[in-house]
């Protein structure tokens, strides 16, 4: 069945598109990872190649005193440009020029890569000093189909995250249709995420190809999950994770619990973990989980020996231990080599995959051999046939790290939105698109 989003014609059609293209940006404002813009490209050309317009609308960051350059999305322009004009150039490449368009007396000059191929037009980013007011409207206004409009940074007002209903309308006059395609928002009931929903006819407001894909996959692993399925949760903290694990007791078949939150597991069974990070106020918390996972059928892996540190750096004395027998004044920070056989194996006979989280501090050279072994064994899984979904900032970064993107069946843009998903609980940004239909 085809999607409301695929099935919809935007001919003609101003698209309000609320993208998440909140990117890592270094000193000099340089994007050092692009994949969350890459991810919505697909979204942005359907509506194009129709013959309307895009107008995106993102936060970038948490300004907290209003708008500042170094959280100005005319830094992604030039870049955006690039990327909607390289995915129209096909075998046949033709000419790459630039143009520039400046809209008010406001507005910089902003450079438009663009390229032609064939009778394919190129795209002109345009950009908006600001998300509301005259210049916005103007702008939008005036564009012609196959343009593109970005609009400065949502979060320079501070109604985007007080969910405004005011500034939500405001935001509504600027498109003729919404668009959510920003899954790593969809858990905030912001004025752009939900809000603006109201604004707009159910008929005319729906999911873009990403939010429908992120939906998807998550559903599949939460909904309709082959069997055995393994979830792999990682990460410091235990208080951070207890929802998602206990939802997933209902599911799984097994879970395997790494990174720093183990040692609260493990303590709660009684271990000497020396200094490692532990939550001592949820020790009893990780007990009941494990004795509800028992009364399930679930089977809870904990790490059965560590990589120990004398100190939490990169130049620290290591050696290994047994999880629950680490010497007073070590700290565990990664999974030792029996736990990563142990895991690795669980996962390689598992149909379907979850992974939240890394097993260890792999930022640091010395510790990163259980989170890539673990990423390695997922991969193997995967080329074999089974499902596997990559969630979470670090998790996501690992598996780009060590070179598995393109070797798990799909990664998440979501960090905390999707953490909340698999928690069970109702996203504002998804409920919005949906309404009582879900």
């Amino acid at each position: 069945m085809m999607s409301k989003f695929s099935a919809y014609n935007f001919k003609g059609q101003k698209a309000l598109v609320r993208v998440d293209f909140n990117v890592p940006l270094n000193d000099q404002c340089e994007i050092t990872d692009d994949s969350r813009m890459k991810a919505t490209i697909p979204t942005i050309n359907k509506i194009l190649n129709d013959g309307g317009s895009v107008i995106l609308m993102s936060h970038l960051g948490r300004p907290k005193e209003g708008p500042s350059d170094e959280y100005s999305l005319k830094h992604l322009v030039h870049h955006l440009s690039e990327l909607l004009n390289q995915s129209a150039v096909g075998s046949q490449q033709s000419a790459v020029g630039s143009q520039q368009s400046a809209v008010g007396s406001q507005q910089s000059a902003v450079g438009s890569q663009q390229s032609a191929v064939g009778n394919q037009q190129p795209v002109t980013v345009l950009f908006a000093n600001d998300c509301i007011g005259e210049q916005a409207y103007l702008t939008a206004k005036m564009m012609r189909p196959g343009e593109v409009l970005l609009l400065e940074n949502l979060r320079f007002h501070k109604e985007e995250e007080k969910g405004d209903p005011g500034f939500a309308e405001k935001l509504s006059k600027l498109g003729d249709v919404w668009v959510n395609d920003a899954f790593g928002t969809a858990h905030r009931a912001h004025a752009s995420t939900a809000v603006i929903a109201r604004f707009f006819p159910v008929e005319k407001r729906m999911f873009g190809l990403l939010m429908e894909k992120e939906v998807a996959n998550a559903e599949k692993v939460l909904h309709n999950a082959e069997k055995p399925f393994v979830a792999i949760i990682g990460g410091a903290k235990v208080s951070d994770k207890i929802l998602i694990i206990e939802n997933l007791l209902n599911t799984a078949t097994d879970i395997i619990i790494g990174g720093g939150m183990a040692y609260t597991f493990i303590k709660a069974e009684g271990g000497d973990i020396g200094s490692s990070l532990c939550e001592d106020d949820r020790v009893g918390i990780a007990l009941e989980i494990m004795r509800k996972a028992e009364a399930k059928g679930v089977c809870i892996h904990l790490p059965s020996d560590s990589i120990i540190a004398d100190k939490f750096a990169a130049d620290a004395m290591t050696s290994d231990a047994p999880s629950n027998n680490i010497p007073d004044d070590w700290m565990g920070l990664d999974i030792g080599p029996n736990a990563c056989e142990q895991f690795c194996n669980v996962i390689k006979r598992s149909k379907t995959i979850l992974w939240n989280g890394p097993m260890g501090v792999f930022e640091m050279h010395n510790f990163q051999h259980g989170t890539k072994a673990v990423a390695t064994a997922i991969a193997a899984a995967t080329q074999k046939g089974s499902f596997s979904l990559v969630g979470g900032g670090d998790s996501v970064s690992a598996v780009n790290q060590f070179g598995f993107a393109d070797k798990v069946s799909y990664i998440s843009t979501g960090g905390g939105a999707m953490l909340e998903y698999f928690e069970g609980k109702k996203l504002p940004g998804i409920s919005a698109v949906e309404g009582d239909n879900r």
